[in-house]
C-alpha cells in the first residue's frame, strides 16, 4: 500500500474510531432514554437539539480551514484574526440563542424546550478559546489526537445523559451533558497544540476569510438544514410524540452514516490539500472508505430486526424496518462526502453550496410528501431521494478521481493574500 494511502487509512482509523466509540456511547443513551423517558418528552429534547445544531453550523465559517490551509509565512497574522473573529463570532452566536430561547418560551410559553435551548448556547462560551488550536493541530496532521480529544468529548457526554436519563429522567439529559463536558474539548485542544496571540505579526485583512468563508458557512447550514431540519418539519406536521419516534428511528439507522462520513470528512480536506496528484488521492480515499463501510452498514441492516427490540425494548420494535433501510444511506453518503471534500479542496466551494442546498431541498421534500404515510415510508423515500441525488451530484468528482493521473506540484491550495 502506497505511503499517502497508508496515511490516510491511518487517520480514518482514528477518527472512525473516535466516531465508533461515540456511537457506542450514544447507543448506550438510546437505550437508557428508550427505558425511562416517556416519547413526548425525547421529541422535545430532539426539537432543541435540531434548532441548537441548525445554529451551531455557524461556527463551520471556513475560518479554520483557511489557516490549514495558508502559506506558513501568513500564519502568525492571520491565527490574531482568526481568534479574534473566532470570538465575536461566538460570543455573537451565545447571544442569538439566548434571544431564541427566550423568543420561543414567549410565543410557545414551553419552558422546558427554552431552557434546552438555553443551555445548549453555553457551548459558544468555550469553543473560541480553542478553535486556533484545533486547526493549527490539523494542519500538523495531528488528526489521530484531535479525533482522541472529540471522541473522549463525545463518550464522556453520552455516560454522562446515561447516567441522567436514570436518575433524573428529563429532557435535560439529552442536552445537558454537552454544556458540561464543553471545558474537556477546551482544555485538551489548548493543550494539544499551545498557541499564544503574536501582536508583532499584527493582523490579517478579514477580506479573505469572507471570500472563502461565505460558501463554506452557507454550506454548513445547508447542510445541518439537511440533517435536522426534518425533525422541525415532523414536530411541526405530527407533534412531539411522533417526532420521538422518528428521532429514535432516525438517530439509530442514520447514526453509523454520519459518524463515518464525519470522520471521512475530517481526513479528507487535509489529505488532498496536501497531496501531488488530487485525483489519485480522491480515488484512494474512495477506494478505502467503501471498502471499511459497505460491510459494515449492510450487517448493520440485516441485524435490525434483531437488535432493536432487544436494546430499545417491544415497545420500539416496529422501527426495526426503518432503521435497517436507513442503515443503507451510509453508502452514498460516503460518496457525496468525498465529491464534497474534493470541491473544497479544488477551490469550489460554491459549486458545494449549490449542490448542497440542491440535496437538502430534495430531502425536505420527501420529508413533506411522505410524512402522512409513516416511518417507513419516509425512510424508503429517503433512501432513494439521497441515493440518486448524492451520485448526481458526486459525477465531477467520480470523472476526476477516475481520469488519469495528473502530477501536479504538491502545493497547499488557498494561499492567502495579505492585502486586502
Amino acid at each position: 500500500m502506497p505511503s499517502q494511502a497508508r496515511t490516510l487509512f491511518g487517520h480514518l482509523v482514528a477518527y472512525g474510531a473516535s466516531e465508533l466509540a461515540s456511537k457506542l456511547s450514544r447507543l448506550g443513551v438510546v437505550i437508557a432514554v428508550a427505558r425511562t423517558l416517556e416519547v413526548k418528552e425525547i421529541g422535545i429534547a430532539a426539537a432543541a437539539l435540531a434548532i441548537g445544531d441548525l445554529l451551531k453550523s455557524l461556527t463551520e465559517n471556513g475560518i479554520g480551514q483557511r489557516l490549514i490551509a495558508a502559506r506558513d509565512e501568513d500564519l502568525p497574522a492571520l491565527c490574531n484574526r482568526a481568534h479574534q473573529l473566532f470570538w465575536i463570532w461566538g460570543l455573537g452566536l451565545f447571544a442569538a440563542q439566548a434571544a431564541l430561547a427566550g423568543l420561543v418560551w414567549g410565543l410557545s410559553g414551553n419552558t422546558m424546550l427554552a431552557l434546552l435551548i438555553l443551555v445548549l448556547s453555553g457551548e459558544y462560551l468555550f469553543m473560541p478559546g480553542g478553535l486556533v488550536q484545533t486547526a493549527l493541530a490539523l494542519r500538523k496532521g495531528r488528526l489521530k489526537k484531535t479525533a482522541a480529544i472529540a471522541g473522549g468529548q463525545a463518550v464522556l457526554a453520552n455516560l454522562a445523559s446515561i447516567v441522567l436519563a436514570f436518575y433524573w429522567p428529563t429532557a435535560l439529559a439529552l442536552v445537558l451533558p454537552r454544556l458540561v463536558t464543553a471545558p474537556f474539548w477546551l482544555i485538551s485542544m489548548r493543550r494539544l497544540h499551545p498557541w499564544r496571540r503574536d501582536p508583532a505579526a499584527g493582523m490579517a485583512p478579514v477580506r479573505p476569510f469572507v471570500q472563502f468563508g461565505w460558501a463554506v458557512l452557507g454550506t454548513e447550514i445547508v447542510k445541518t438544514a439537511r440533517l435536522h431540519a426534518d425533525k422541525l418539519l415532523i414536530g411541526a406536521l405530527l407533534g412531539p410524540e411522533l417526532l420521538g419516534f422518528y428521532f429514535m428511528a432516525f438517530n439509530a439507522g442514520l447514526s453509523l452514516a454520519t459518524s463515518f462520513s464525519t470522520a471521512f470528512a475530517a481526513v479528507l480536506f487535509p489529505h488532498l490539500c496536501t497531496s501531488a496528484d488530487r485525483a489519485g488521492a480522491l480515488r484512494q480515499a474512495l477506494l478505502v472508505s467503501l471498502c471499511l463501510v459497505a460491510p459494515a452498514v449492510m450487517a448493520q441492516s440485516l441485524a435490525a430486526p434483531w437488535y432493536v427490540p432487544i436494546l430499545l425494548g417491544e415497545r420500539w420494535a416496529e422501527l426495526a424496518q426503518p432503521i435497517a433501510i436507513l442503515c443503507l444511506v451510509a453508502i452514498p453518503t460516503m460518496l457525496w462526502t468525498a465529491a464534497a471534500g474534493w470541491m473544497r479542496a479544488e477551490n469550489r466551494p460554491g459549486r458545494e453550496l449549490a449542490a448542497t442546498a440542491v440535496l437538502t431541498l430534495a430531502l425536505i421534500a420527501n420529508t413533506v410528501i411522505t410524512a402522512p404515510f409513516g416511518l417507513v415510508t419516509i425512510a424508503w423515500g429517503y433512501l432513494a431521494v439521497a441515493s440518486v441525488t448524492m451520485l448526481a451530484l458526486s459525477l465531477p468528482a467520480l470523472r476526476a478521481a477516475l481520469s488519469s493521473p495528473r502530477p501536479q506540484a504538491a502545493q497547499l491550495p488557498l494561499t492567502l493574500p495579505m492585502k486586502a
